[in-house]
């Protein structure tokens, strides 16, 4: 499976710049990848043209080997009368109960099932909106800011596991944490206003897995470049 954009080219109606002006990169292994960029450079418009939310661009979005593609966001909310265990259980497919209960575990919200959604902390909430998308079917999921007001440490749990229970999957991160997308994922698309030339650039990250040490120098190294590469 493989995720391709060829000449990208997108502007707002009635702006008189563009969005993305031909934009290429290609991702061609699963696991977990990041869009990295500055506020406004254009990270949740791609999401929504990868997902199909936006329609009216130029250029070629290729995804061998991937049909569904699901967006997570830090800001998506579910009514706040809703109680989080019934919730989780009716939108769970059949057969992966079994899931759910893990997820719920390496979540940490078993102390929140009998509570209302409006009841949670954001990071609670964040949490909750993530595992619901982890327990549907699909290729790719953009993880667009979905775990933030999480703290480090659980954060880190969290996406560790994910890597593990997901290994074919695919995962477009969109943090604005350079320290975390260096450490976690394989590749960082840096993307770049569209005056630049090429508008973005791919990093190799050190892709932390829970078996796998990372080198401090060479987690450095890698922030110093997507660093340099957007600026």
């Amino acid at each position: 499976m493989s995720l391709q954009i060829q000449n990208l080219t997108l502007k707002y109606p009635g702006s008189p710049n563009f969005v993305f002006q031909d934009l290429s990169f290609e991702l061609k292994e699963p696991g977990f990848n990041s869009l990295f960029g500055p506020s406004g450079v254009g990270k949740t418009s791609l999401a929504k043209i990868l997902t199909g939310d936006r329609r009216h661009f130029y250029g070629k979005v290729g995804h061998e080997g991937m049909k569904t593609f699901l967006y997570s966001y830090n800001t998506e909310r579910l009514p706040g009368w809703s109680g989080v265990g019934k919730h989780l259980e009716k939108i769970t497919p059949a057969g992966r109960q079994e899931r759910q209960e893990e997820l719920i575990s390496i979540f940490g919200l078993e102390d929140c099932l009998q509570q209302r959604f409006s009841q949670l902390s954001l990071g609670q909430q964040n949490r909750v909106n993530l595992l619901r998308y982890l327990l549907q079917h699909f290729e790719l999921l953009i993880m667009d800011e979905s775990l933030a007001n999480v703290e480090e440490l659980t954060r880190e749990t969290i996406i560790l596991r994910i890597k593990t229970l997901y290994p074919q999957h695919h995962f477009l991160y969109i943090s604005h944490n350079v320290d975390e997308v260096s450490k976690f994922c394989r590749e960082i698309v840096v993307l770049r206003s569209a005056e630049r030339h090429p508008q973005s650039i791919v990093v190799r990250g050190q892709d932390a897995r829970i078996d796998r040490e990372i080198d401090r120098g060479r987690l450095d190294q890698t922030m110093l470049e997507i660093v340099n590469a957007s600026s």
